[in-house]
């Protein structure tokens, strides 16, 4: 009989609630054993049956848990996930996996001595758009690629009186932590290690006490590529533009799977990641414009190859080596930003 991993997971918020819980709780290989939180009764109310604790180390403690996702604030990512490994568990670490490189080398150092997975959720590989640009570049629909820019903004103003951990000062906090690692691992995913990394980190927003703008260019020698995320941008459609030697494909909107995952929708459904129509992407190529159906996203890869690396040895889909060089560009990113800057990697 196949094995089915036992999970824990500590923190019941956005990520852990609408993210990790519907994966789990449909696919075979998973079985969702406990969840540590400050929210018994979210915990109940999804699944009666999943164990609640208040504390992680009650649920590193449990010697049948193989596997443990840190969905906790910034800051305790990688205190937690030292103590997962140290108990013998394996680890997902929701963005950002670590604050520094130095923090994210002695996690993965420590798994390795651990004989543990430890990997990041880099769930965006696997939004509809990011699927279909890689296709229409495997493709060669663009030609010979130029110039790539990537937008994610929102429309968040500060909320009054916010007491959440997102809008409060501190390490790790900040639209940088938040979406950058999503945005940086997209592009790293398609063009591999930067020469230089040049960013504008400020904050934007009346009343904001984290930074919720960046700006980051990673310099390539063939290409431009720009990466922007601001948290006051009432019309925010535009996602993607990229420009190559036979042509442009531009995309807007979002990935359709955290709406449905936030109507408590499970992604076990036919149509599951099937974008509306008003959300595909146009290419312009040989005097024409053409309407492309984006791929349909689905997280559920991310799930079956984590199984595969843990009980089969497979290669994580995000490997050590993202890992590292992603928190390296946060660092390079935060140094450029401060000392006004373009610093090689």
């Amino acid at each position: 009989m196949p094995k089915i991993i036992q999970v824990g997971l500590v923190g019941f918020g956005l990520s852990g609630r609408y993210f990790h819980t519907p994966f789990l709780s449909v696919n075979p290989k998973f079985q969702l054993k406990k969840i540590a939180s400050s929210r018994p009764d979210a915990v109940r109310e999804f699944d009666s049956s999943i164990e609640w604790v208040a504390t992680a180390d009650e649920l590193f403690a449990d010697p049948a848990i193989d596997l443990v996702f840190i969905c906790s604030p910034n800051e305790t990512h990688v205190e937690y996930a030292r103590k997962a490994l140290e108990h013998g568990k394996h680890v997902v670490v929701e963005k950002p996996f670590a604050l520094t490189e130095a923090e994210a080398i002695e996690l993965l150092e420590l798994a390795q001595r651990q004989g543990c997975i430890a990997t990041a959720y880099q769930n965006r590989r696997w939004d509809s758009d990011f699927l279909t640009i890689k296709r229409l570049l495997a493709d060669d629909a663009l030609g010979a690629l130029v110039d790539y820019e990537c937008l994610y903004d929102r429309y968040s103003p500060v909320p009054p009186n916010s007491q959440s951990w997102k809008e409060l000062p501190g390490p790790g906090r900040g639209n940088l932590y938040n979406l950058g690692p999503h945005l940086l691992d997209q592009a790293l995913n398609l063009f591999g290690k930067p020469d230089t990394v040049q960013a504008s980190i400020r904050i934007l927003r009346p009343g904001s006490h984290v930074p919720d703008y960046f700006d980051i260019k990673l310099g390539y020698p063939d290409k431009i590529v720009r990466l922007e995320s601001n948290l006051l941008v009432y019309q925010n459609h535009l996602r993607y533009s990229l420009h190559g030697t036979k042509g442009s494909f531009i995309k807007g909107g979002l990935d359709v799977q955290e709406e449905r995952q936030r109507l408590n929708e499970l992604p076990n459904q036919a149509d599951w990641g099937v974008e509306p129509q008003d959300r595909w992407g146009t290419l312009y190529r040989d005097g024409k414009a053409e309407v492309i159906e984006s791929a349909p996203g689905n997280y559920t890869p991310f799930y079956d190859n984590l199984y595969d690396a843990i009980v089969n040895g497979a290669e994580p889909a995000i490997t050590p080596a993202d890992i590292q060089q992603l928190a390296r560009v946060i660092d390079l990113a935060l140094e450029s930003s401060q000392t006004q800057r373009t610093i090689a990697y």
